[in-house]
């Protein structure tokens, strides 16, 4: 049904379309929603749905007798394999689930200035591919523990929930792969070194005083483990990338081949190529080889602030390396 409504204006009457005014207004707002989406980053992708995911648990269990965790239990990862095989999904969507504010805002914190430098350095795919098999390296190195441990330390923790080991991941990803590269924190510039370091202390520790003989029920025992699992990860796709093995390529293929599933394929159309532009280079177009060499000088940066330090590079490297991250 459309909405009229007629006004005399002196004597004049005009008849306003409601429902069309409104619908364009609609439109343009939701116009307006899809180009903010798309100029977000990668990571501030993830933040936004994990804010979205803990929001919506927070209104279902205040508008329903479900608790916060009872609401969002078939996104958490089952700490028995036999729960584990009917929600295969869990082993990344546990990564998007936070019941404590303060869990979710440091995750986020932590992950949007971390994501933000690997943005400006590496490229989204190789970032993501840190992230996500982190927080998988995490899901198995928790549901291993229950194995090795059925009924030891793990027997009173539940199930697992949190980004903390993606997060984990992409930090001590880039703590060794550039570890001399400082950062300013307050009034004090700190290698990322000694960052990577503090993490790793305090979540070994975390996990040693989990282990204790007398473990509260609300121990995060499970957590630990899932991090110190991110933090292997992290170190040794670092460690293999600087020796020019990307051990993430079979994942990405695998995202890749799933992500096409779910993407709109174009109709064929006849492509008529110019002589001048997309001119081949060794079996690429000159962006694909641009983009590449421009990579490989990245490399070489980087290569650099990991053996001298930030400080080691040329005003020329520097505004290189500044304008790529643009």
């Amino acid at each position: 049904m459309v909405l009229l409504l007629d006004l005399s204006l002196c004597g004049t009457g005009k008849r306003i379309n409601l429902t069309e005014t409104v619908g364009i207004k609609m439109t343009s707002l939701t116009h307006d929603i899809q180009d903010k989406l798309k100029r977000l980053t990668a990571f501030e992708k993830i933040i936004a749905a994990n804010v979205v995911v803990y929001i919506i648990g927070w209104l279902i269990a205040n508008f329903s007798s479900a608790s916060r965790r009872q609401s969002l239990a078939w996104l958490e990862l089952p700490k028995e394999f036999s729960e584990f095989i009917f929600q295969p999904w869990s082993i990344i969507t546990y990564g998007f689930v936070h019941v404590g504010f303060w869990h979710l805002f440091f995750n986020m914190l932590v992950l949007y200035f971390i994501g933000r430098s690997l943005s400006n350095l590496f490229s989204s795919k190789l970032s993501l591919n840190i992230y996500f098999l982190g927080i998988i390296t995490g899901a198995l190195a928790y549901m291993l523990a229950f194995v090795v441990f059925p009924n030891g330390i793990l027997k009173s923790t539940g199930s697992l929930i949190g980004a903390s080991a993606g997060v984990r991941a992409v930090l001590i990803f880039l703590c060794a792969y550039m570890p001399n590269y400082e950062v300013r924190i307050v009034n004090f510039n700190i290698k990322l070194l000694y960052i990577g370091l503090v993490f790793v202390f305090l979540d070994v520790v975390g996990l040693l005083n989990s282990m204790s003989a007398d473990i509260p029920s609300n121990s995060n025992i499970g957590g630990n483990i899932a991090h110190i699992g991110g933090i292997l990860l992290g170190f040794l796709y670092a460690t293999q990338l600087k020796k020019g093995t990307d051990i993430g390529k079979d994942f990405e293929r695998i995202m890749d081949s799933v992500s096409s599933l779910f993407s709109k394929k174009s109709r064929l159309k006849t492509v008529h190529r110019s002589k001048t532009k997309g001119k081949a280079y060794a079996g690429h177009t000159k962006d694909e080889f641009d983009e590449f060499n421009k990579q490989k000088q990245i490399d070489i940066i980087l290569d650099k602030i990991s053996k001298s330090g930030y400080e080691s590079l040329s005003k020329e490297e520097k505004e290189f390396l500044f304008r790529s991250g643009k």
